[in-house]
């Protein structure tokens, strides 16, 4: 299959390991800042292949584990309410809120609906003129210029039953926000090539600059992400701090100038918060003035919500670099793909799914200072 098949070969993969080795001659910390790129990590075993001076780090790039807390709050109580057709993609409604998830108030009598595009609610507005019709718009920026083109047709098409409940992050913010934390010890980045992809290079060499950081934009199949690592790791050897991009067949220096223009013309930077990590600012968009209208908090009163984090969840750690999965007590007993405490347990993305997917039996070793977790059963 093109551009999948040849990007996994393992004799290329060899040749790379040796000389990702050859070039390693002290600790260094990189951190893929995208979920994607987590799972393909672990699922082919790429940090345990590489030599043990490079160690992976994994950031906060999984759209549906930072979705704050109190925005699903807000998506339950307005998915409960009679009238309202609730739409999703479905990674978010086992996402757990404070006391239940989109599931439970499916099951309750809420006409929540799996989608598979901002497009399909949008439709489901236009043949329900009946019914407010909510799409959860949430994720980086490669999920933005669909959902703002749902709101630009929808005042073209001049639906007022259609609105969106955004929840939109940027990554450079959070980059940003993780090279400033005290106990940062990332040295260089993997970004995301799917956001560069619509945004372009043009947010990174000053972050590279500043922090003093390479950054290599690096893409999703095993070589390419071997790749990065060859060039990061070369960079931080040769002391350089430069922006490379190492997934030429997607992006672009320029990225997607019609998406870019889409986005600026629905949405405007703002302060966002993000689940586990806090309020970054400028790290979001929410819809400008010009369609306020379609926005579903300012269309539905869900003020005042109060939030719990469970305490023995460490998603938060987890989201920022600081820990692994399989350093919190609740991995793999009390929270599973089941039963998860917090969103990177349950999201396709998550960092914890990734790890009980394709390292249960890492779960199953006995953890210092406490007991071995119970078998669990690992969902496919």
């Amino acid at each position: 299959m093109k551009y999948i098949d040849e990007f996994n070969d393992p004799q290329l993969a060899r040749r790379l390991l040796d000389e990702i080795r050859a070039t390693a001659t002290r600790p260094w910390a990189l951190m893929e800042v995208c979920g994607g790129q987590t799972h393909s990590i672990i699922r082919h075993g790429i940090d345990q292949l590489l030599p043990e001076q490079v160690e992976l780090i994994h950031g906060p790039g999984c759209p549906v584990c930072v979705t704050p807390l109190e925005v699903i709050d807000k998506a339950l109580e307005i998915a409960a309410r009679p009238g309202v057709i609730f739409c999703s993609f479905g990674d978010m409604l086992r996402v757990p809120g404070t006391d239940r998830d989109l599931f439970r108030v499916k099951g309750e009598g809420g006409d929540v609906r799996v989608v598979y595009s901002p497009l399909d609610a949008l439709e489901l507005a236009r043949r329900n003129p009946d019914r407010e019709v909510v799409f959860f718009a949430i994720g980086f920026e490669t999920t933005a210029p669909a959902n703002a083109m749902a709101v630009h047709q929808a005042r073209r098409l001049g639906l007022s039953n259609f609105s969106l409940l955004v929840s939109h992050v940027r990554v450079p913010p959070a980059v940003e926000a993780i090279m400033t934390a005290p106990e940062c010890r990332v040295q260089g980045f993997l970004a995301a090539g799917h956001v560069c992809s619509v945004m372009g290079m043009a947010e990174y060499p000053e972050l590279a600059e500043r922090f003093r950081v390479p950054m290599v934009v690096t893409g999703f199949e095993p070589l390419d992400i071997l790749e990065g690592i060859r060039r990061a790791v070369r960079q931080l050897e040769r002391g350089e701090h430069r922006v490379e991009n190492a997934y030429p067949r997607a992006v672009r220096e320029e990225g997607n100038p019609a998406a870019v223009r889409m986005i600026e013309e629905v949405f405007e930077v703002t302060d966002r918060s993000w689940r586990g990590i806090g309020r970054i600012p400028a790290s979001g968009w929410r819809l400008t003035d010009a369609f306020r209208a379609y926005d579903a908090e300012h269309r539905f009163d869900v003020s005042g919500i109060r939030t719990e984090e469970p305490a023995e969840c460490r998603a938060g750690e987890v989201l920022q670099g600081l820990i692994k999965p399989t350093e919190c007590a609740a991995f793999g007993t009390t929270c599973t793909p089941r039963t998860p405490l917090g969103a990177t347990m349950v999201s396709s993305e998550g960092a914890c799914a990734a790890y009980y997917l394709y390292r249960r039996m890492n779960a199953l070793a006995p953890q210092a200072g406490g007991t071995a977790p119970q078998e669990v059963t690992p969902v496919a």
